[in-house]
C-alpha cells in the first residue's frame, strides 16, 4: 500500500485499530470477563483505559497509587483481580513496591508499563490476548 504523506498514513492506522476493536468486542478476545487493576497513571486517562479494557472484554479497576486513596486499599483489591499493571513514569515507589509484594503474595501477575499512555496499555492487552489466543 502506498503511503500518500503523514496524514494517509496515521488515517490507515486508525482504521486498523478501530477494525481490530472491532473484531475484539465481537467476541474474538480470549481476555473476555478478566479483570485489572491499573495502579497509578493520570486521572485524566482513567476513563479511556477503562474503554480500552472494555474494548477487549475486561474490566478495568483503578488505583491512583496513593495520592487521594489509601495505599493500603491496593491489598483488598488485589484478590480479585487477574493481573496488575502499572505505568512506571506515573507510579510512586511506595504504591510500586506494595503492589509488587501484593502480586506475590497472591499470585497474581505483575506486569511494569513502559509509561501511563493509553497504547502502552493497549500493547499489554492485545499480546496477553495474543499469548492466550496461541495456546
Amino acid at each position: 500500500m502506498a503511503r500518500k504523506g503523514k496524514k494517509g498514513s496515521n488515517r490507515e492506522v486508525r482504521v486498523s485499530a478501530a477494525e481490530d476493536a472491532n473484531q475484539i468486542s465481537a467476541g474474538r478476545s480470549k481476555l473476555d470477563g478478566r479483570s485489572f487493576l491499573y495502579v497509578g497513571g493520570r486521572d485524566c486517562q482513567v476513563a479511556h483505559l477503562r474503554q480500552i479494557a472494555s474494548n477487549f472484554g475486561a474490566e478495568l479497576l483503578h488505583h491512583d497509587g496513593g495520592l487521594r486513596e489509601a495505599v493500603s486499599r491496593i491489598d483488598t483489591v488485589l484478590p480479585s483481580v487477574d493481573c496488575v499493571f502499572c505505568p512506571i513514569d506515573c507510579i510512586s515507589h511506595d504504591a510500586c513496591l506494595r503492589v509488587k509484594t501484593g502480586c506475590k503474595k497472591f499470585g497474581k501477575a505483575f506486569i511494569p508499563l513502559r509509561n501511563g499512555s493509553k497504547s502502552s496499555l493497549e500493547r499489554a492487552l492485545q499480546t496477553m490476548n495474543e499469548r492466550d489466543s496461541s495456546r
